[in-house]
């Protein structure tokens, strides 16, 4: 019995490179504000220490929908977006340098290193992922975002009149976006269609919104 209950804290601390399968945020995404945007990878990636092929490796990473290594990483710390039915696998990016991609390949710690770009159209800057991503699903309010999130506004501004307050929406349909502010139309509870900007980031980059893939 002690050696079974030894067995799975070893897999619940260590994970054996087991993960979720779906690795999507949850609570507004305060740590990488520096990121400008996220990168499609594939399974099989190699992160050097810089943007050179002579440079040394700090990682190869390997997953699929069962395990992913190394362990001492681990997906929920190297992915941004994970999601297999959709065939969505995307990490953070600091920059892109003459074909070369910095990620956060932990974003635990907010360690870097570099990957070699293979296709330039895997890259999307934020605004670009929201409103690709946000118009096809619509947004979620994440979970524990200030309540000032909810308030819709007459202008993307702080002090602009507010039009209403989001309660329990139905569905957040993306308009477009504005700098840190979504035109955003609602049906909430008194199923009455309103809309209004919100703010989908701070000023500082933390994000309080997050498109709704399922």
């Amino acid at each position: 019995m002690k050696r079974f209950i030894l067995s799975v804290l070893f897999m619940i601390i260590f994970g054996l490179g087991a993960y979720a399968k779906d690795i999507i945020p949850m609570t507004p995404i305060s740590d990488n504000v520096r990121t400008v945007g996220i990168y499609q990878v594939e399974n099989d990636v190699t992160v050097y220490k810089f943007p050179a092929k002579e440079a040394p490796i700090l990682y190869k990473i390997r997953y699929n929908d069962e395990e992913f290594t190394p362990a001492e990483i681990g997906a929920n710390n190297f992915f941004a977006l994970y999601v297999t039915k959709k065939d969505l696998a995307y990490v953070n990016v600091v920059d892109i340098v003459d074909g070369w991609v910095e990620i956060v390949y932990n974003n635990l710690t907010g360690a870097t290193g570099w990957i070699q770009e293979d296709d330039p159209y895997k890259f999307m800057t934020w605004i670009n992922f929201y409103t690709t991503y946000g118009k096809k699903y619509g947004l979620k309010i994440l979970k524990g975002a200030p309540a000032f999130c909810k308030d819709l506004k007459s202008s993307p501004d702080d002090m602009a009149q507010n039009i209403s307050t989001i309660n329990l929406p139905k569905i957040i349909r993306l308009n477009l976006i504005r700098g840190n502010w979504a035109l955003v139309s609602i049906m909430d509870l008194d199923k009455t269609p309103k809309t209004g900007y919100v703010r989908w980031r701070s000023d500082d980059g933390v994000r309080y919104f997050y498109p709704d893939i399922k």
